[in-house]
């Protein structure tokens, strides 16, 4: 393309002083002395007024600095070097493709639009490579992702530095970004297929697009899916270009070299860039001598001696400054440059093409587009993303678990972990695990697809050391009510929380407190108590004072009579309790209403305060909660820590005078029979352990108090172990999904005690005997009333009975002489009457 455009500035007639633009072609090794060489002659013996190329950007950084001392300006085609782009170092340079900048920021916004966060970048270690793994470095920063390692290819040797497959596996993202030339990368890939580390678990993305078919016919599986991001002409975009030039340039291509030209479709972005460097040169040189400058010697004269680094272009300010201002529609898109920047500043593309299987083996598909600075977008002709493992999922670009063998320790630890010994029919003895842990591991492998090695850990570990376990490497990861702590992240790492915690006292449950024989009389003070009698007997008396003359119910009754009647009206007034007598003065009712609103209020506390007493007086335990332990209400020696555990932390942390005194437990289940047999009186733990210890297992110990030292628990994992994002996704998924929520349920929900660890708050015979000893006292005074106001029938009664008795005794003496004197009685026939004797 680069000899088309000066055959068709021929063609358009297109002159300098009345002859055409001629060229010369120099093929560059990458080797940077060849290529200022081979420059150096070309400027010694002909008048060379601009330089199209070169092609690398390492060789530019020569080129252009050897220019700016010859004066002509050079235009590259390819170069992407990032620093290439400062005006200041190299005023002499500008490109057609865009620079690495751009690619960068657009490899970013890709990764954003996949939720991808990070990646591993292998470049070649040249300015190209380095400057684009420094654009990229910076891109990401920017937009909060994250470059996990840079790896070395060094061009000298044809060697990565370092073991490819230690670096990529050992890596937690699966990403990997190579920013090579069409050669390094192809070397590249073919260690990276050796190593197994491209597909289907790693995503690779290319800089350079490479031949596909060169590689094995078995690997074509693990190429699908790759990505190749390359800068785009306006044409592939659906942006304007100059189809007359382009079409121009290809009947060129096609008449003076036919054999080297492909189907238009196939024609390389670089070579249509190169059209337009090789063009903006033809305009620029065309404007400089068509201007009208008040010059004597030739537009296109150089002084010195002819050796290159002595000439140096006359008019070479006013010819960049044409370069700079030139602006036309090319076969690639909009030119345009800036005075500020090297770099094309309009017609930014991208292309991003995915590896497919096609019917020739495997090609580049385009499958989106990006018009710099706007987002990624799927082209007119769509066509679908295989990703690697011919999957239609994007990948998440972390590393999965899926197929991994886990080693995974386990505590013993109820609910959490329990530990049981199965009899089979065959009289075989094994072990079984259940319990929250397990269920989750079955929830997360389910997600996941590892390979569980459970192994449960010795009952002798503290939680410290099974902790500091996963960090020597016994085990991949540890899953257990162990909690996130500060001391212990500086050797783990931990996942997202599994289970929300907190801690708690245990105590043996106490009986019930004391309760005082008048203990109903407690909710008003004895003042109160004075005050509301008397205020009953000093209404009393005004109602007397009051009601006597005018109410009939008192009317003809002794003075003490109406008094106590009175007294009587007020107290069943102020309890609500209906008397035999109604006020009939005004006087009268407005006291007795006044009354009652007052009782009514009276009565309403006191059976408040009554309830309220009574409830607090149930199960009082000796400390109502972790500040009666700071305050020493029970010794230091007598509240039970067990070694090595969270618990042991906040005491040190929160109650340091109690460092060395407390009784140490070695484990917790010593905890318990601890409490039991009297050797401490409390103890603080895990409160969801504690819940279901005391509503399932030890129904004779309780909680008491709130809980506090809120926290978390975690599975334990190495320090920035490789598949921590991908364990904390699933995790998350299982919290989002109320998954967590029901294991909680399943396992800490459960009650077997008959009793709650929650104080009932009935109110027991004991807290009302007292009311009920005064009530019987009551009921005997009344009884004694009754039998004094009736003393004197009673005596009769008595009186009676006797009489009874002596005329039943006086009858029979009397049928016994009439038994004797028969004859006589009938003879007188007469009947001697009985007198009763009352």
């Amino acid at each position: 393309m680069f000899k088309a455009a000066i055959l068709l500035s021929h063609q358009y007639n297109i002159t300098i002083e009345g002859e055409f633009i001629g060229w010369q072609a120099e093929q560059t090794t990458g080797n940077i002395m060849h290529a200022l060489n081979i420059t150096c002659h070309a400027v010694s013996v002909s008048n060379v007024v601009g330089i199209v190329g070169p092609g690398l950007s390492r060789e530019s950084h020569v080129i252009a600095p050897f220019s700016e001392a010859v004066g002509i300006p050079v235009i590259s085609y390819s170069a992407t070097d990032p620093d290439l782009s400062d005006k200041y170092a190299y005023p002499n340079f500008h490109r057609t493709i865009v620079s690495d900048f751009v690619t960068a920021a657009a490899l970013a916004k890709l990764f954003i639009q996949y939720n991808w966060t990070s990646c591993s970048i292998i470049y070649q270690n040249d300015a190209f490579g380095t400057g684009g793994a420094n654009a990229i470095s910076k891109a990401f920063n920017n937009s909060r992702l994250t470059v996990s390692q840079m790896i070395v290819f060094d061009i000298a040797t044809s060697t990565i530095r370092g073991d490819l497959k230690s670096l990529l596996t050992n890596a937690a993202t699966r990403m990997v970004v190579l920013w090579a030339e069409s050669l390094y990368t192809s070397l590249i890939l073919q260690e990276a297929l050796e190593s197994d580390v491209v597909g289907p678990q790693f995503t690779w993305i290319l800089s350079n697009s490479i031949s596909l078919n060169s590689f094995n016919q078995t690997s074509y599986d693990n190429l699908i899916g790759m990505f190749l991001i390359e800068p785009a002409v306006g044409s592939i975009v659906n942006a304007p270009i100059n189809t007359t030039l382009l079409d121009a340039a290809y009947r060129i291509w096609k008449q003076y070299e036919p054999e080297s030209f492909p189907e238009s479709m196939e024609v390389h972005n670089y070579a249509l860039f190169t059209f337009d460097a090789t063009w903006t040169l033809i305009q620029s040189l065309q404007q400089l001598c068509t201007s009208k400058i008040n010059i004597s010697s030739s537009c296109l004269s150089f002084n010195g001696s002819s050796y290159c680094f002595n000439r140096h272009f006359m008019h070479s300010d006013l010819l960049l400054d044409a370069v700079s201002r030139t602006e036309f529609l090319g076969v690639s898109g909009l030119i345009q440059f800036s005075n500020d920047v090297t770099d094309r500043i309009t017609g930014l593309y991208y292309s991003a093409k995915n590896v497919q299987p096609s019917l020739n083996g495997l090609s580049f598909v385009p499958v989106l587009e990006y018009f710099h600075p706007t987002k990624w977008e799927i082209p007119k002709k769509e066509n679908i993303i295989v990703w690697p493992g011919k999957t239609l999922t994007p990948p998440s670009g972390r590393a999965i678990l899926e197929g991994v063998n886990l080693r995974i320790g386990i505590l013993e630890s109820v609910p959490f972990t329990i530990v049981e010994k199965v009899v089979d029919p065959s009289g075989q003895t094994t072990i079984k695990y259940s319990g929250y842990v397990l269920d989750l591991i079955e929830l997360l492998q389910q997600k996941m697809k590892f390979i569980p090695i459970i192994e449960l850990a010795p009952s002798n570990l503290t939680y410290t050391e099974f902790v500091q376990s996963v960090s020597a490497g016994t085990y991949d990861i540890g899953i257990g009510d162990v909690t996130v702590t500060s001391a212990r992240r500086e050797y783990v790492d931990f996942s997202n929380a599994i289970f929300d915690n907190s801690l708690r006292i245990i105590m043996r449950k106490t009986s019930d407190a004391n309760i005082d024989l008048f203990s109903f009389l407690k909710p008003f003070s004895r003042d109160l108590w004075l005050l509301f009698f008397g205020t009953l007997i000093f209404v009393g008396i005004l109602i007397y004072i009051i009601e006597r003359k005018d109410n009939e119910a008192l009317q003809n009754q002794p003075i003490l009579t109406q008094i106590v009647m009175s007294i009587w009206y007020s107290i069943g007034d102020a309890v609500g309790y209906s008397v035999e007598f109604q006020m009939t003065t005004a006087a009268g009712r407005l006291l007795s209403g006044c009354l009652y609103i007052l009782g009514l209020i009276l009565v309403a506390s006191y059976t408040a305060n009554l309830a309220s007493d009574l409830t607090i007086a149930k199960s009082k335990a000796i400390i109502s909660g972790i500040d009666d332990i700071k305050d020493e209400k029970i010794p230091f020696s007598r509240i039970g820590i067990v070694v090595g555990s969270a618990s042991e932390e906040f005491c040190l942390r929160e109650i340091p005078k109690s460092a060395g005194i407390y009784y140490q437990l070695k484990s917790l289940n010593d905890l318990y029979p601890s409490l039991l047999a009297r050797n401490i009186d409390a103890g603080f733990w895990d409160n969801g352990v504690l819940e279901y210890v005391t509503n399932n297992i030890y129904c004779n110990l309780t909680l008491v108090g709130n809980d506090f030292d809120k926290s978390v628990f975690g599975i334990v994992t190495p320090q920035k172990w490789l598949y921590a994002q991908d364990l904390d996704v699933n995790i998350l998924q299982l919290r989002e999904t109320g998954e967590l929520e029901k294991l909680r349920q399943k396992w800490f929900e459960r009650q077997q005690c008959s009793g709650s660890s929650e104080e009932s708050t009935a109110i027991g015979i004991q807290g009302t005997r007292g009311l009920f000893l005064v009530f019987g006292v009551i009921c005997f005074l009344s009884l004694l009333l009754f039998v004094w106001k009736k003393r004197r029938n009673i005596k009769n009664c008595l009186f009676l009975l006797i009489c009874l008795k002596k005329s039943s005794a006086e009858k029979n003496d009397s049928m016994n002489r009439r038994s004797s004197k028969t004859s006589q009685h009938s003879q007188n026939n007469q009947i001697t009457p009985e007198i009763l004797y009352l």
